[in-house]
């Protein structure tokens, strides 16, 4: 059964067939109430061509493979962003210690920073080689940018970065009207503002200049 992509597909395909402009043709469909996202990846489906007929751009169909990359990257990505507010975490305690803190809280901390560190050795490398090898594969093939799983994971990577600045700030709020509003407590903060801020900002940002690619064809 046809879904509503390509429908709007098939309805740009009839148009473009007898010769109604690009224009036009998005003008019909969001008078329709078509949104216009999905107007324009259904008119990026046809290249520009003097050809005579409607000329298809391939359709990428994501592999077992591409979609195991896709997860293990974005898995890698969680677990750098996590290791690295646990390390700046660390040090953020041991530049400013609580007086109150015990021999074993002391110990703990020597523990998660070996931990993280060791985390951030072998993920942060693998994060930086899944990346270029994904951003290799999407120049050599374009198609690849409107794939479905990578979109989804792309728009989940915003929502938990999304949550995280929300739960934030929430907590910056409500410690700010409690009157305990320590430094650790607002450099921690600060942190995930920023580790969180910067995932949610590369991924918007990287899902916009995508639509933009897609809609100009």
């Amino acid at each position: 059964m046809a879904n509503a992509l390509d429908e709007a597909r098939e309805f740009v395909r009839a148009a473009l067939a007898k010769g109604e402009s690009r224009e036009d043709i998005e003008k019909a469909l969001l008078g329709a109430g078509w949104p216009q996202a999905q107007v324009k990846r259904a008119l990026s489906s046809y290249a520009e061509s003097g050809f005579s007929i409607p000329v298809p751009r391939p359709h990428t169909q994501l592999s077992a493979r591409q979609a195991f990359v896709y997860l293990l990257l974005f898995t890698v990505l969680l677990v750098v962003a996590v290791q690295l507010g646990v390390l700046l975490f660390q040090i953020i305690d041991i530049a400013f210690p609580d007086p109150l803190e015990n021999e074993y809280r002391v110990r703990s901390r020597q523990t998660a920073i070996r931990w993280a560190i060791a985390s951030l050795v072998v993920a942060f490398p693998l994060f930086l080689f899944l990346s270029r090898a994904v951003g290799r594969e999407i120049e050599q093939n374009p198609a690849m940018r409107l794939s479905g799983v990578r979109r989804w994971l792309t728009y989940l990577a915003l929502f938990i970065a999304a949550t995280v600045l929300m739960g934030d700030f929430i907590g910056l709020i409500f410690n700010f009207l409690e009157g305990d509003l320590s430094t650790r407590f607002v450099l921690k903060s600060l942190t995930v503002a920023v580790i969180a801020g910067g995932i949610f900002g590369y991924y918007f940002l990287s899902l916009s200049r995508e639509e933009r690619s897609a809609g100009g064809g």
